[in-house]
């Protein structure tokens, strides 16, 4: 892809040669794929909010036994079938269950659709995490780790303008269609995401050529692991279903990553209940203004979180490195939840919530997905679906009982919030360790993985 439109782009980004149409390619896929979510998300969160707020912890655990049954369901095919394959099975496989939920929703009277909303919200949350996690494991299995720092905020910036329009369909066609019609919008742009995976496999070879071109010009020579040496998407990983699980518990590497997907998930659940108790009370009884409300909400979010991604994720990511990258939400966390616990009210909710998410997808979530551009492909797929997965809503999990057992012994939102503070504290001292760690793997002769007792295995 050349011409005026390479041009533009090589001056927002350190683009180099070989990596234009894979980097447009790899846009086009988030893009598609957060358009779906963001369609669906703020249905979820008002059948969240219809069905009761006391019962939210019940719909966060229902989650977490979700995650379980499928996260050895998605290693099994992993190790069983080709990237090419199983990336457009998983969409598809969603795609059809969002089907079935619009012939349930229509078939069910106004008493069971509280139920099956429950149900909903539990599934859009599972959702969420694999589709997302899948297509990050897809961009760490691509994209080498000089290459990840420079082009991941790019990448993500595709998901941003995914999420807008999808916050924004929602927000205009939710009077004219209703919540449960917008299911079928949202499986049309997933069935597109699924076909853009599949294109994107054909640009490969030529990130491939990008990438050892830039590291045979570093200092420390050209990569010699065995995974620079040929394309990866007609490999099969092999292994079994639990190998994820396994790789993380033998790892200090990953399960600091996992301990910082633990940290972030309890202060995201923690302030998502302190949400939906704080909109419950401004709005009671006006669904359409909570849904609304919602999709502003996301609509902002994603703005900001574009305007940081086209001026600031790639700089950030270079010129402070990994560590302080993921220290920056963090940080905010902590600024954030000492402000909310002074004045617990909707305009305070509004704007730490929108800076929050914004700093997660704009630094954080980049910065978390270079961690692991320097482990094998087994830990790319396996070992980051769980901490992607399970161990996120093992967080919310903490989170969503804690806040309500701490709720329940009379704290109200200030101390809720407050409690918070301590946590976010941790949580920074881990993403800088995280950020040595990654520079020591990175530095090693052949970017070793941290799991010394587990080799990749080869093509089953």
């Amino acid at each position: 892809m050349t011409g005026a439109f390479g041009r533009l782009l090589r001056r927002l980004v350190d683009v180099r040669e070989h990596e234009t149409a894979a980097l447009v390619a790899s846009c086009a896929y988030f893009f598609f794929v957060l358009s779906a979510y963001y369609v669906i998300r703020p249905v979820r969160d008002e059948m969240g909010v219809a069905g009761g707020v006391p019962h939210l912890a019940w719909l966060f655990t229902g989650t977490l036994v979700g995650m379980l049954l499928l996260h050895p369901l998605f290693t099994a095919l992993v190790a069983r079938f080709p990237r090419r394959r199983f990336v457009p099975l998983i969409y598809r496989f969603f795609v059809l269950n969002l089907v079935v939920f619009f012939l349930v929703f229509r078939a069910v009277d106004a008493e069971r659709a509280v139920w099956v909303g429950r149900v909903f919200f539990v599934w859009t949350s599972v959702f969420n995490l694999f589709v997302v996690s899948v297509f990050w494991s897809f961009m760490t299995d691509l994209y080498r780790p000089a290459q990840s720092q420079r082009l991941f905020g790019l990448v993500a910036l595709g998901g941003t303008l995914g999420a807008i329009l999808g916050s924004t369909l929602t927000s205009t066609l939710v009077p004219l269609l209703g919540p449960v019609n917008l299911l079928l919008v949202s499986a049309l742009l997933l069935e597109v995401a699924a076909r853009a995976a599949r294109a994107l496999d054909g640009q490969e070879a030529a990130l491939a050529r990008a990438a050892r071109r830039e590291e045979a010009d570093a200092v420390r020579g050209p990569d010699r692991s065995p995974e620079a040496a040929g394309l990866q998407g007609a490999g099969i990983i092999g292994g079994g279903a639990f190998d994820g699980i396994r790789r993380v518990a033998r790892s200090p590497y990953l399960l600091g990553i996992a301990a910082l997907m633990l940290l972030f998930t309890i202060a995201s659940t923690f302030l998502y209940f302190q949400q939906a108790a704080i909109v419950a009370r401004a709005f009671e009884g006006d669904r359409e203004a909570r849904t609304r409300l919602f999709a502003g909400i996301d609509l902002a979010v994603n703005v900001l979180t574009l305007v940081t991604q086209v001026f600031l994720t790639g700089r950030l990511l270079r010129w402070l490195g990994v560590g302080l990258a993921l220290a920056v939400l963090p940080v905010l966390s902590l600024l954030g939840f000492g402000i909310l616990g002074g004045a617990p009210v909707l305009g305070v909710l509004v704007v730490f919530q929108v800076l929050r998410r914004a700093g997660n997808f704009a630094v954080q979530r980049p910065a978390r997905e270079v961690l692991y551009t320097v482990l094998p492909r087994a830990d790319k797929y396996k070992a980051k679906n769980f901490n992607d997965t399970f161990v996120y809503r093992v967080g919310d999990q903490l989170g969503a009982w804690s806040y309500t057992a701490i709720a329940w012994l009379g704290l109200g939102l200030s101390g809720l919030a407050l409690t918070m503070v301590p946590l976010s504290g941790a949580w920074l001292l881990l993403a800088l360790w995280l950020g040595r760690r990654y520079r020591g793997l990175r530095a090693g002769p052949r970017g070793p993985a941290p799991v010394t007792a587990a080799r990749e295995p080869g093509p089953a």
